[in-house]
């Protein structure tokens, strides 16, 4: 597992695959890891970076590391993930989301979308969203432009709410999916393998900010080959 610029840590990578496994089920409670060794070379990265990732899992309290035995999960009701709020798994359960930002452009926002902040124009953010390197989702994500004069694509991270809070201090405190039929929209990328125009999965999402006014609305169309869309009660 390689660094790329704009993704996060190699480590915290390998972290959030493994807390997606806990929170699809894939990793129960008190199920012993693999040899350290091993999973190293199954995940693709070096022993060291690997125990650092499971020590990010430590301070989160979903891992008990017993000396002479081995490494333990301790599943939580609610495991803490960068990726709370995204809600697309691949189909066989978990899977770590990676995007590839296809273009970002300032524009006069979508009309319709009653308190969609106070500026008229937005950062229109496309991207190709993978899971554990399966093509899985398009994205085109407005964010208000009252938050930053501009963004490039160097600006973002692979998770946008960790760069709105640590870039623009924009914290999302809830947000609304709905999920429909769409159609794969016309700037999709020859990687993306559903035809233009064809009928697929829609999710459009609307987030708030603290204040309570919508800061961001954004539209999913995602493979139902390759991911499903997960909501978990607890």
């Amino acid at each position: 597992m390689r660094q790329v610029r704009g993704s996060l840590p190699v480590y915290l990578q390998l972290a959030e695959t493994l807390v997606r496994d806990i929170a699809a089920g894939r990793l129960i409670e008190g199920e012993k890891l693999r040899p350290e060794r091993d999973m190293a070379l199954t995940m693709g990265t070096s022993i060291g970076t690997l125990r650092k990732a499971l020590a990010e899992l430590q301070n989160r309290g979903l891992l008990e590391r017993v000396q002479g035995s081995g490494n333990y999960i301790r599943a939580a009701s609610d495991p803490k993930s960068l990726y709370a709020m995204f809600r697309l798994e691949l189909i066989e359960g978990g899977g770590l989301p990676t995007a590839e930002v296809l273009d970002v452009e300032r524009l006069p926002k979508p009309e319709g979308i009653a308190g969609f902040g106070p500026s008229p124009e937005g950062h229109r953010i496309r991207r190709l969203r993978r899971l554990s390197g399966r093509i899985a989702a398009l994205e085109e994500i407005w964010l208000d432009g009252s938050f930053a004069d501009t963004i490039t694509t160097d600006d973002l991270s692979e998770s946008l709410y960790l760069f709105y809070r640590t870039r623009l201090g924009l914290f999302i405190e809830k947000a609304e999916d709905r999920i429909d039929l769409g159609h794969v929209p016309d700037w999709k990328p020859s990687a993306f393998e559903p035809e233009v125009g064809a009928p697929i999965c829609h999710i459009f999402r609307k987030s708030w900010a603290a204040d309570g006014t919508i800061a961001e609305v954004s539209h999913t169309w995602y493979d139902t080959r390759v991911a499903r869309y997960v909501s978990r009660i607890r």
